[in-house]
């Protein structure tokens, strides 16, 4: 009896620092969990972590035979080369973490400079154009004497007759019209410049407005409605000021509508009926204009 009870003490004996060592074991591998959560939680913010795989590890040559070290050792010692790895793994996020805060810090400062580098550019006036040859489009007539336009004669009684109204008032409103196109604001140049023809029908500057009426059409990308307009001022008043360019443009709309034997007739109308009295913007764009609807 007394052997038997000897033997259970020794047994609790060793027992005991095993079970304790046991415990020891189990609290650093649910403190190294946690630990592995949170990194987990840094490295993937939105997506969902990735949870390792740890296997028992056979090494090669193994025969059976009697254990080295205990099971509790062999579990010690793999949980210490896991925590190294934690640890290693733990500061190349913080390093990371460090250099990503300081690219975003650098690169709010480039923000920010090249915002200040723009306000400065917009704020600053703009240099003054330099004077060269005006591109065509041509303007149309200007309130100044061109060569585009004649000198506005004195109005009388017997100029009012014949023009429908006075040259200062249908020029104004021409100008506005004009302006609007200029600022391709083509449905409002439209409404000014066929109210300009409405009103004044008998004016020479009619026929201007009629036909800048429908550039405008043709710049808003309505070609069909322009060819309507250009063939109205061309057949209603063919020798208006702008009837051949009028005439012109028609083709352009034509070819726009993919209609090009029409746009060929047109041109040799156009050829045919004004021929050298056409203005150099007609005359010079006149050959390209025939290539292009492919004339023979």
């Amino acid at each position: 009896m007394r052997f038997h009870l000897l033997g259970l003490v020794l047994m609790a004996g060793v027992a005991m620092p095993a079970y304790a060592q046991s415990n020891n074991v189990e609290r650093r591998v649910g403190k190294l969990e946690q630990e592995m959560q949170a990194v987990q939680r840094r490295v993937f913010p939105n997506g969902q972590p990735v949870r390792p795989e740890i296997e028992e590890r056979v090494e090669p040559g193994f025969s059976g035979g009697s254990p080295a070290s205990s099971p509790v050792a062999d579990l010690t010692a793999r949980v210490d080369a896991l925590e190294s790895q934690l640890s290693s793994l733990t500061n190349q996020v913080e390093t990371d973490s460090n250099r990503i805060r300081r690219l975003e810090e650098a690169l709010n400062q480039l923000r920010d400079s090249n915002g200040a580098r723009l306000d400065a550019l917009e704020r600053s006036p703009a240099p003054a154009p330099e004077a060269s040859a005006p591109a065509e489009p041509v303007r149309e007539p200007a309130r100044k004497p061109t060569a585009e336009r004649a000198p506005v004669k004195p109005t009388t009684p017997a100029t009012l007759a014949s023009t429908g109204g006075a040259d200062d008032e249908v020029q104004s409103a021409y100008d506005d019209g004009f302006h609007l196109w200029e600022q391709k604001r083509y449905a409002d140049a439209v409404k000014a410049l066929e109210g300009v023809a409405t009103k004044y029908p008998r004016h020479r500057l009619a026929s201007w407005a009629s036909n800048l009426a429908g550039r405008a059409y043709l710049d808003d990308g309505k070609p069909a409605t322009a060819a309507k307009v250009f063939l109205a001022n061309y057949q209603s008043n063919p020798r208006g000021e702008r009837a051949a360019d009028s005439l012109y443009f028609l083709g352009q709309a034509l070819v726009r509508l993919k209609k090009l034997p029409e746009a060929c007739k047109v041109y040799d109308e156009l050829d045919d009926v004004y021929g050298a009295n056409m203005r150099d913007f007609v005359k010079q764009r006149l050959p390209a204009a025939r290539n292009e609807a492919k004339c023979r």
